[in-house]
């Protein structure tokens, strides 16, 4: 046989599970602009490439090294750098990088890169941030903070009780919290985060790697117990004197959304009641640490959930954007700290994903939403004075942008069903749009399976989306194993328009083996606006469960569908589900595989537990109700459950008291744990997890 080009081979290899599993982040990597960045004039963008960073000018498309390497290393007196750092370029002739123990300035001195000044780091760094004058950084280090200043280090504290944390994210990075440092505008000062948790119980988590095992106690404050206590200090550098915001109510209570004003005298804080459904958005003296006034309040019967902090408008001391779900849909909203509420921004049935920036001159806000339908990300521009808005990008997808600080222009990447990757750069004043970048299929050689976009319908009418994985080389006069995979929880959405179709390719390895795969996104899931996320309040499981059986029921309607041949998996929340349907629809699925499951929600923590079920104080009912423990001599079918020993968000005890239920109960369990892993299995381990997975259908499913 003549072979054209290797045509042969097209579209008939199979994923190996390792392909299956990491392939994306490895071998089947889709080609990326790796660290993109605008460089500070606008009119060019920089990259990292292999051996150095390239800058290109927009208008010409001319691009030259900005620095390399080699240049870098010729000035690099000690340690030889063996990669490209990340470097953060503070103008074309300037930038600093964090690598190894050191904090480094290069500066441009004609055709040369010169390391300018190097500041050696404590080995025990972590959470580094640099502030706006590019000189000053602070980090962490064990349970204090510190900032250095002009290569001095200064302890803004010093607790000796490693109890008392400062400067570390709180709350359990919930409420949008990925920090705790927030350095001042003006760079002269710093708010921090400071934990009191020795309130908390103990919790421990336990190193099986040593002899005898090792035991580290964690922190892990549970649904209707004693949580930690938090406060905002604020460090002046320059007398190194601390101020604590004068922040009035529970001590138990949540402060988030830290924001300074641009003019570096304030501080707003979002303070919310450990109850979640009152939030105050207060505004402080950062000298005094006084109130100054309470902003605005906002109150929900079942939950607010500030993520976001404040964006002031351009050379603005006084007006910002909030971002509320208050009309249902998380909008933006104009305020004036003179005038209050001056307008809202954006409206509809559709919510803003992000903010990118603004063009201060066209007074226009950029911003991701999912305005034409949940299952795309889409860019956009709004007037902020006349609210004519304007969608930027023109393909269907999952858009994300970065704006270039004066807003003349954005940069557009995204993916969908049949683009891995593509990236444009789009000239926001005409919409012209310039493609920098348009990935190979790495996927193009390889079988894959036909999918296909599923809505149906909810008990009240709601639309839910799915997808259906067909086996490849389908037979409709077949009948095959079903797999549902779920997740069905807060803050995660399975289903969009992205690549691959699939959204996974263990989907598409299944498929490969003779599986069909579902995939839904039920009620309580996430970008589809309060009432859906809120339908699930008080009660986990339940909804979730009902939705899910609309899809089990057109699985069902199915020819192609094997009705006894049905399973189940998901991970964390999904593995709550899945062990939820085991155990309170068993005749459903014929066999379940349940990873890192909540099992009991008393035993899950404070900030999450407690705003989607409120205290088991407070509601009993539905904590018993979605209370796995006494359920278990229900089960029908086959069960595995795995868990991480290491697992420090839904801890280990969950499923250990499930097991100790099954033995009691006298009912056969399957159980595998993965030592050394929290509560995520990955890397090359993850391969291992997953063909235990495929075993296990293929042993009780298939057969």
């Amino acid at each position: 046989m003549l072979v054209v080009g290797g045509s042969a081979l097209a579209q008939t290899q199979k994923f190996t599970m390792a392909e299956a599993v990491n392939g994306m982040r490895t071998n089947l990597a889709v080609k990326n602009i790796s660290q993109f960045s605008w460089a500070a004039d606008g009119k060019s963008y920089i990259q990292a490439v292999k051996g150095g960073y390239l800058i290109t000018d927009i208008k010409t498309n001319k691009q030259d090294t900005l620095v390399s390497l080699t240049t870098l290393n010729r000035n690099f007196s000690n340690d030889k750098l063996k990669t490209v750092p990340p470097i953060k370029f503070t103008g074309t002739s300037h930038g600093y990088f964090n690598a190894g123990d050191k904090m480094s300035w290069i500066e441009k001195s004609g055709v040369e890169w010169k390391v300018k000044n190097s500041v050696t780091i404590d080995q025990d760094a972590a959470n580094v941030k640099m502030f706006g004058d590019g000189q000053t950084f602070a980090f962490t280090a064990k349970n204090n903070l510190f900032v250095n200043k002009n290569g001095k280090t200064i302890a803004v504290t010093n607790e000796s009780n490693e109890n008392i944390i400062s400067g570390q994210a709180v709350h359990r990075n919930e409420f949008g919290i990925d920090t705790g440092i927030f350095p001042a505008p003006n760079s002269e000062s710093i708010a921090f985060y400071r934990m009191d948790q020795s309130m908390v119980a103990d919790y421990p988590i336990i190193d099986w790697s040593v002899t005898p095992a090792v035991n580290h106690n964690i922190k892990y404050p549970m649904a209707g117990k004693t949580s930690h206590e938090v406060t905002l200090g604020v460090f002046n550098i320059k007398n190194q004197s601390t101020t604590f915001l004068k922040i009035e109510g529970e001590k138990d209570q949540y402060l988030t959304a830290v924001t300074w004003s641009p003019d570096s005298k304030y501080i707003f804080v979002a303070v919310l009641n450990r109850g979640q459904n009152h939030m105050k958005m207060n505004q402080y003296d950062a000298a005094t640490g006084e109130l100054v006034k309470t902003l605005f309040e906002e109150t929900d019967s079942k939950y607010v959930e500030p993520q976001h902090p404040l964006t002031f408008f351009p050379n603005s001391n006084t007006d910002f954007i909030w971002q509320s779900q208050r009309t249902a849909y998380n909008h933006l909203f104009h305020y004036s700290l003179e005038k209050g509420l001056v307008a809202q921004i954006t409206k509809g049935n559709w919510l803003v994903t992000d903010i990118l920036g603004f063009n201060e001159k066209k007074k226009e806000i950029y911003f991701t939403s999912t305005k034409e339908t949940p299952l795309e990300r889409h860019l956009y521009k709004i007037n902020w004075a006349n609210f004519k808005m304007e969608r930027l990008d023109k393909e269907g997808g999952m858009h994300s942008g970065v704006l270039s600080s004066d807003g003349n222009y954005l940069y557009d990447i995204y993916s969908n069903a049949n683009s891995p990757r593509v990236a444009n750069i789009i000239n926001t004043g005409n919409l012209k749009s310039t493609n920098i970048l348009t990935s190979d299929n790495p996927l193009k050689n390889y079988q894959r399976p036909e999918i296909k976009n599923v809505e149906l319908k909810a008990d009240d009418g709601t639309p839910l989306y799915g997808k259906i994985i067909l086996p490849t080389n389908f037979d409709p006069n077949k009948k095959y194993p079903t797999i549902v995979y779920l997740y069905n929880g807060p803050h995660l959405q399975l289903v969009t328009n992205s690549f691959p179709a699939s959204g996974n390719l263990w989907y598409e390895y299944m498929a490969q083996n003779g599986y069909i795969i579902f995939t839904m996104d039920g009620r309580g899931s996430s970008n589809r606006g309060m009432k859906f996320e809120q339908a699930v309040f008080r009660n986990l499981g339940t909804t979730e469960m009902n939705d899910q059986m609309k899809g089990v029921d057109y699985l069902k309607s199915l020819p192609y569908v094997d009705a006894e041949k049905m399973g189940i998996h998901g991970w964390s929340f999904g593995g709550f589900m899945t062990t939820s349907f085991m155990l309170r629809k068993p005749d459903v699925f014929k066999v379940g595989v349940a990873g890192g499951p909540v099992i009991d929600w008393s035993m899950y923590e404070i900030m999450y537990g407690e705003r989607y079920m409120d205290t088991p104080q407070e509601n009993p009912q539905g904590y018993a109700t979605a209370n796995l423990l006494d359920k278990v001599q229900n089960l029908k079918g086959k069960l595995l459950m795995i868990h991480g020993a290491q697992d420090d968000v839904v801890v280990w005890q969950h499923s250990i008291k499930f097991v100790k239920s099954a033995v009691d109960n006298g009912v056969q369990l399957d159980y595998f744990t993965y030592p050394g892993h929290p509560h995520n299995v990955i890397g090359k381990d993850r391969v291992h997890l997953m063909q235990k997975i495929t075993d296990y259908f293929d042993q009780y499913l298939k057969k």
